[in-house]
């Protein structure tokens, strides 16, 4: 499981250095600053520079970032992103770690990406669709603030981290997906908390991570057919 920063392409690399600037920076002009915000989002855009090139150190990562990301959900009442994220999707980058390594693209860094079958696909869909309906109602009994935003925040999570654990190019569109609904409950929490700031800057981040995610998985997976 080695990496090295020197292996990220110089557009990573900007990316990266980029993504770090717009939170930190956003951290700076809320004034109100909660480290464990700016940590996660640190910690979140790094992880996904590693994801989109197939390395397992991306969900070691991932699984920090859930973590913290899920006590700062907390703090907001957004007890649906709290539960999905240390409940879901931390445990489920555990098992993508264990998938990853040990479906290595000939014995490289580079996970081999996987293609999966229809049926695959309709059990997925029906089990989001399972999942989102009885979080619904959990969410509705914990007081959830945003709660329809919040329900979907858990069907796209859900979804996201399910393909990632199964080597499937569409976590990033699934991920892409959660981003958008993420920037719109960090915005509605912002209006009265300044210091959530950070959070929508982190995952404006994240859904330019993923799309990019999603391009660097594609053109990695007909790479790697190539080669077979």
């Amino acid at each position: 499981m080695k990496f090295s920063f020197k292996e990220l392409t110089k557009f990573e690399r900007i990316l990266w250095i980029v993504s770090l600037c717009v939170v930190s920076v956003s951290f700076i002009l809320s004034k109100n600053f909660n480290y464990i915000t700016l940590i996660a989002s640190l910690i979140g855009v790094t992880a996904l520079i590693f994801c989109a090139r197939g390395h397992a150190i991306g969900q070691i990562l991932i699984i920090i970032f859930a973590l913290l990301y899920g006590y700062v959900s907390f703090e907001q009442k957004y007890y649906g992103e709290m539960i999905t994220y240390i409940g879901m999707s931390a445990p489920i980058a555990l098992v993508s770690v264990i998938t990853w390594l040990r479906n290595p693209f000939e014995q490289s860094n580079e996970v081999k990406i996987n293609k999966l079958r229809k049926l695959t696909y309709l059990v997925l869909f029906a089990l989001t669709a399972a999942v989102t309906f009885v979080f619904y109602f959990i969410l509705e009994s914990l007081g959830t603030s945003s709660l329809m935003f919040s329900t979907l925040s858990v069907a796209t999570s859900f979804l996201a981290a399910s393909l990632t654990m199964l080597r499937s190019e569409y976590y990033a569109l699934a991920y892409a997906a959660n981003d958008v609904v993420l920037i719109i409950l960090w915005s509605i929490a912002s209006i009265e908390e300044i210091g959530c700031l950070p959070m929508i800057a982190c995952f404006l981040m994240f859904l330019a991570n993923d799309i990019y995610g999603y391009y660097s998985w594609k053109k990695r997976k007909i790479k790697q057919n190539s080669e077979k």
